[in-house]
């Protein structure tokens, strides 16, 4: 059994990874009875930690949000997994978060034992992207928040779209989602005063503020953001885009971080630290190895065939066999 106070900070660790966790998986994770879960609980509630009792059929807790937030606490491999994704938004000089990004950076490593630091120090990453025919303008952080944000809200916008966006008349639309496409983001909305669906460049809006009203949910055509967005711009209403295998999953990841590797895919910000992504490839197993590569958490949501494409992926995956020394 670990020494308390690491067992503290591995506890709390634990209660920033999820929102729920059952009082059974914290003790198998920390490898402790439940009495000593509580105890610990207790402990972190003195600290000023708001670890707040969940209830149903197993109890639990959750790390809620207090007046002052705790201080972050990051193991070795989600440090180094930070300090990577930090580095690739850093590098990418059209993202629009390149700045933000080596000052949050740096403020990380600042903060970092040295044992860490050292190790963070030692890795240098650098994101070779394709060379793209019109290079993405840069969309700062501010926007894809205010856009996502009223999109979430049903707040009515009111921007100014183009290159002399206060030369013509602002566009009022009902914002819907922000999605990624080829590496740009774009706004789908439905355009109130042409009375249609229609999808707008993120790095082309000025935003005009206050936003207006709220407005009751209006039917996407077709339901579905990722097949009309994949119509509008492959000139069809076919979701596969043309591949004879399409799927759509969930991924415990930021849009943001994953926008610059999805290529041809439709990829949807769902809520912190998640996203629907919906792509194609030549088959169903190749599909699977498509979205395995992104290496984060995965739920399938639509066809079945991906789901059984992942589990003859991992069998293979298993049976793989290669030098031993």
């Amino acid at each position: 059994m670990p020494k308390t106070s690491a067992r503290l900070l591995a506890l709390l660790s634990l209660l920033q990874t999820r929102r729920d966790w059952s009082g059974a998986h914290l003790a198998a994770r920390l490898d402790v009875s439940l009495r000593t879960v509580r105890r610990d609980v207790d402990r972190l509630r003195e600290l000023g930690y708001p670890i707040t009792a969940v209830k149903g059929p197993e109890g639990g807790y959750r790390l809620g949000a207090g007046a002052e937030p705790p201080p972050l606490l990051f193991d070795d491999d989600q440090a180094i997994a930070l300090t990577v994704a930090l580095q690739i938004a850093a590098g990418n000089a059209d993202g629009g978060l390149a700045v933000p990004a080596a000052q949050a950076l740096n403020t990380i490593r600042q903060v970092m034992p040295a044992r860490l630091r050292n190790r963070v120090n030692a890795l240098q990453v650098t994101a070779v992207e394709r060379p793209a025919a019109q290079p993405a303008a840069p969309v700062g952080g501010d926007v894809l928040l205010a856009l996502s944000t009223a999109a979430r809200n049903r707040e009515v916008l009111g921007f100014g779209y183009g290159t002399d966006p206060f030369d013509r008349p602002p566009r009022r639309v009902e914002p819907h989602h922000v999605v990624t496409w080829d590496r740009r983001w774009y706004l789908v909305a439905y355009d109130l005063d042409k009375q249609e669906w229609r999808t707008y460049r993120a790095d082309r809006i000025t935003l005009r503020t206050p936003n207006g009203p709220r407005f009751p949910p209006r039917q996407l055509p077709g339901g579905d953001v990722a097949a009309f967005v994949t119509g509008r711009f492959r000139g069809s209403t076919d979701p596969a885009g043309g591949w004879p295998c399409t799927g759509t999953v969930i991924l415990d990841q930021d849009a943001a971080t994953l926008a610059p590797y999805i290529g041809d895919g439709v990829l949807e910000e769902i809520g912190p630290g998640r996203c629907r992504l919906t792509l194609g490839s030549w088959s169903w197993t190749g599909l699977a190895a498509a979205i395995a590569r992104f290496d984060t958490a995965t739920t399938v949501i639509s066809p079945p065939e991906l789901t059984r494409a992942f589990a003859r992926l991992a069998r293979r995956c298993a049976g793989v066999t290669g030098p031993t020394t």
